[in-house]
């Protein structure tokens, strides 16, 4: 393990995402870049990993997830479990790196998302779960969490909160598009010439979680279609395919999130159910809901992106479903559609490095949100400090680090 930067912060950022498969851990350095200006970082990521989501409290969360309701004693108790399982991860994680936690400044969970309620008519609200003092008992080390609610109390969705790192990293002369397709579909336009405030960003709608969904019910061993090979195997319907399309959400106007809440199991089953009266084998009906997936991000670029984008770099675990992909780049043949990794991080960790910079800026109180993204009122500080056993020392040396925050970030990303 490399020796931190000096007068740096070397940050564990985690995130487990609505496919609920993995605990992505990503340790970073991050410090002042006074080389550049008073607003400038530099950034090196040290080491990362997927670490499996136990399977039995996977199987518990996807359980009351597709239920969209629970005792309160198993809200309760899985609310302190899945802290466990952060912390476990990070043990794993620095283990493996060769590091100790006597290194470790401090803690950025995003946690799991439990529900997230953007309905017409209902209070706005997002709840992310993975009890923060549970890991800065553990580690010892502080912890910075729960960082969407105080952008949905600025008036935002609370998402996608990862266009702020998205933004910082990719401003030039080039309009390009970061596509993540995780359980939920996400995308960061960031337009040519234009500073990371100009980026803006939302929720394209279902990534990979009707995909995952049907892989089970049809009892493919892994869970999910493994390359999207059965959805290569299968033939789309597009009777189906245009009846899917009609969805309220695609046609809403940004700033628009969603989450399991609509895109859901049980709207899975519904889509299986017809699926199975139309006759589809189970590769057609895969391959008409990659097909959904992948059409559903294009008509969001169409409708609601830039008129031209030169390259459209894509993450999560959909960059690794070749009929997804191949059907993007079928339909996007103006611009290269390419994995994040071509970036120069890779494309499975970019949301655990996020939410280290989240966690970063909110002990440094610096507003990290990007109000074209979310659609807040106002930029605000993104998330909640747990203090562990550093608490005192790290406020000590935050104290004397605290630079102006008149303007955004500038962030160099160092091998």
């Amino acid at each position: 393990m490399e020796a931190k930067t000096e007068n740096g912060m070397r940050v564990v950022g985690m995130i487990s995402g609505t496919s609920v498969d993995a605990i992505d851990v990503a340790v970073c350095d991050l410090a002042p870049d006074a080389g550049n200006g008073p607003d400038a970082l530099t950034l090196r990521l040290i080491a990362h990993a997927e670490q499996r989501f136990p399977p039995a409290l996977r199987e518990r969360t996807l359980a009351l997830l597709s239920l969209q309701a629970a005792p309160l004693a198993d809200l309760t108790e899985l609310n302190f479990q899945i802290g466990d399982a952060f912390v476990e991860a990070a043990l794993r994680t620095l283990d493996a790196a060769g590091t100790g936690l006597a290194q470790i400044d401090l803690v950025a969970s995003h946690g799991q998302t439990l529900y997230h309620l953007m309905e017409p008519g209902r209070t706005p609200s997002t709840w992310q779960t993975g009890e923060a003092a549970v890991i800065a008992q553990r580690l010892g080390v502080t912890v910075t969490s729960d960082f969407r609610v105080a952008d949905v109390a600025a008036g935002g969705q609370g998402a996608p909160l990862v266009s702020y790192l998205d933004a910082l990293l990719f401003a030039g002369p080039r309009t390009v598009a970061l596509q993540n397709i995780g359980g939920i579909g996400n995308v960061t336009f960031v337009p040519a010439g234009r500073g990371p405030e100009d980026a803006y960003a939302f929720d394209t709608g279902p990534g990979n979680a009707l995909l995952d969904r049907a892989a089970r019910v049809f009892g493919y061993p892994a869970g999910y279609d493994e390359g999207g090979r059965m959805a290569l195997r299968g033939a789309v319907h597009e009777g189906l395919l245009t009846e899917l399309l009609a969805h309220p959400h695609y046609t809403r106007h940004p700033p628009k999130s969603t989450g399991r809440e609509v895109f859901g199991d049980a709207y899975a089953d519904e889509i299986l159910g017809r699926s199975e009266q139309m006759g589809l084998s189970p590769d057609d009906t895969m391959a008409t809901l990659a097909a959904l997936t992948a059409d559903s991000i294009v008509h969001a670029y169409r409708a609601f992106g830039p008129p031209e984008i030169e390259t459209v770099y894509v993450s999560g675990g959909g960059a690794l479903n070749l009929a997804l992909m191949e059907r993007l780049r079928v339909s996007l043949p103006d611009s290269r559609v390419i994995l994040y990794d071509e970036s120069g991080m890779s494309g499975t960790i970019k949301e655990a490095v996020a939410f280290a910079v989240l966690g970063y800026e909110c002990v440094h109180g610096r507003p990290a949100n990007l109000p074209s993204c979310t659609g807040a009122d106002a930029r605000v500080v993104l998330g909640k400090i747990t203090p562990g056993a550093n608490y005192n020392n790290l406020l000590s040396r935050v104290t004397q680090e605290v630079s102006p925050c008149s303007r955004t970030r500038t962030i160099s990303l160092l091998a």
